[in-house]
């Protein structure tokens, strides 16, 4: 069982990416996947969650994720907004960090509480391939390169949910994938 959380600001896609991740989980992997979005404070610019459990047999789990195997980060800004990404992380914790900013990167690293961080520019990606500050499908790309999702089902699940624009999230997904680097 593998337990994640997404921070993000809203507008970035995160609680949308959750539920991306759980298609391509449950349909696209033939695994278990579970999201749990965190409703009542979303509003665009504003700190929002969600909580996913993936898992090869049923899941049987409806809670918040208070303990999480994996901490995606969709905007490090939110270093700066109060917010603990930290929060119920043991030192086997895995970070995925959308930043390119070395400072912040180093940050998280002192937080001393992930074994392993992989940092990825998907703010970049997602605006060289989709033209917009939207990094949802390319968080989903740099989250691949944990070993919790394939690239693939990734690909084919962002594909699938955004019709026409599928195929340029798609790509933004792929192209994160392919620069996501271990910290």
């Amino acid at each position: 069982m593998q337990k994640i959380k997404f921070y993000g600001i809203g507008g970035q896609g995160a609680v949308t990416a959750a539920k991306i991740l759980s298609v391509a989980v449950s349909l696209h992997m033939n695994e278990y996947a579970v999201t749990i979005p965190a409703y009542g404070h979303e509003r665009r610019g504003a700190p929002v969650y969600a909580h996913i459990i993936v898992d090869s047999e049923p899941v049987l789990l409806n809670c918040y994720v208070y303990e999480p195997d994996i901490v995606a980060v969709f905007d490090d800004n939110l270093l700066d907004m109060g917010v603990n990404i930290a929060e119920g992380c043991s030192g086997k914790a895995v970070l995925v960090l959308n930043s390119a900013d070395p400072d912040k990167i180093a940050r998280c690293k002192a937080m001393g509480c992930f074994e392993k961080i992989y940092v990825c520019d998907a703010t970049g990606a997602a605006i060289a391939n989709i033209g917009l500050n939207i990094p949802n499908s390319a968080m989903l790309g740099a989250l691949a390169k944990t070993g919790v999702v394939t690239i693939e089902a990734v690909k084919a699940a962002v594909i699938e949910s955004f019709g026409k624009r599928g195929e340029k999230n798609g790509n933004a997904a792929e192209y994160a994938y392919e620069h996501t680097e271990e910290a």
